[in-house]
C-alpha cells in the first residue's frame, strides 16, 4: 500500500515537473513571438482599387509628420499586349496613406492599341502627372528613383530617377506642402479620363532597395510600421498578388493576376 502511494506521489511529481516544462516553453514562444514582432511590426492588411504595394508610417493609430526621404530601385516591366489595352504603373512616393497630399515618381508601363508604351513621370497632387521626356525607356530597364526633403524650412524636395540600363536621369527640385505622413512602394491602375483604368498584364514588378527615411533614421520597410495593400477591383475580385518583404526587408514582388 505504502509503495502504490509512493509510486503515485512520484507520477504527480513527474506531472508537475511536466507542467512547469511546458509553461517555461509556452513563456518562451511568447517572448520569441513578441520580439518577432516587434522585428516586423505590420500592422494592418488594406484593399484598394488602384494599388498594391507596401505602406510604412511612424505610427498607423498617430502618424505624425517624420516622413524625409523613400528611395527604391525596380526593372521596367514588359507588357503583354495581346491581353488587350490597360494602364499600369510603379511608383515611390510620400503622403497620400492618410490625407491627399501626395509627391511621387515612378514609371509607366501601358498596352494600346497592340503597341507598348513605356515613360518615366512625376506627380504632385492634385496636379497631373508630368512626363519625363529626358528619360527613353525601355521594358527591361533598371531604374532608381528617390524623393527627399532637402529643405523643411520652405518644402524643398528633390526628386530624381535614373535609368541605369541607359544612363540617362532626371532630377528636379520643387517646393511641395506635403503632411509627410506616409511612404510608399506602389504599382498602380492609373486614373484615365477620370476613371480607374484597366490594369496591363505587366508580369511582374519587383522592388528592391526600399528604403526610407522617418525622422532622420534611415531603414527598410519591416523597420517600421507598415501595411500591405491589394488591389481589387469594384467586385472584390483581386487584380493582384504581392509577396511578403524579403527577410533583410528591402524587397518584394508584384504580380499581375487579371485586368479588372
Amino acid at each position: 500500500m505504502q509503495a502504490q502511494k509512493n509510486r503515485f506521489r512520484t507520477r504527480a511529481i513527474a506531472l508537475i515537473l511536466v507542467w512547469v516544462l511546458l509553461l517555461a516553453i509556452s513563456l518562451m514562444l511568447l517572448s520569441v513571438l513578441l520580439a518577432t514582432l516587434r522585428e516586423n511590426p505590420q500592422v494592418q492588411s488594406v484593399v484598394s482599387l488602384s494599388w498594391v504595394g507596401y505602406v510604412v508610417a511612424s505610427n498607423f493609430a498617430d502618424p505624425q509628420a517624420y516622413v524625409i526621404e523613400v528611395r527604391a530601385t525596380w526593372v521596367v516591366p514588359k507588357v503583354n499586349v495581346s491581353a488587350g489595352d490597360g494602364y499600369s504603373s510603379a511608383w515611390i512616393g510620400i503622403g497620400g496613406q492618410f490625407d491627399k497630399s501626395l509627391i511621387q515618381v515612378g514609371t509607366e508601363h501601358d498596352a494600346l492599341k497592340g503597341e507598348e508604351a513605356y515613360s518615366a513621370w512625376y506627380e504632385l497632387l492634385p496636379d497631373f502627372a508630368i512626363k519625363i521626356p529626358e528619360i527613353d525607356l525601355l521594358a527591361g530597364d533598371t531604374v532608381i528613383a528617390s524623393i527627399a526633403l532637402i529643405n523643411s524650412d520652405i518644402n524643398e524636395w528633390k526628386i530624381q530617377i535614373t535609368d541605369v540600363t541607359n544612363g540617362q536621369s532626371f532630377s528636379k527640385n520643387v517646393i511641395y506642402n506635403s503632411t509627410r505622413l506616409s511612404a510608399e512602394w506602389i504599382v498602380e491602375r492609373p486614373t484615365v479620363n477620370n476613371q480607374i483604368s484597366r490594369l496591363s498584364d505587366f508580369g511582374s514588378i519587383t522592388f528592391t532597395d526600399t528604403y526610407v527615411n522617418i525622422n532622420h533614421v534611415t531603414g527598410t520597410i519591416t523597420s517600421f510600421p507598415f501595411s500591405q495593400v491589394h488591389m481589387t477591383n469594384a467586385q472584390n475580385t483581386r487584380l493582384t498578388s504581392v509577396s511578403a518583404i524579403s527577410s533583410d526587408g528591402s524587397s518584394f514582388t508584384v504580380n499581375f493576376v487579371a485586368g479588372g
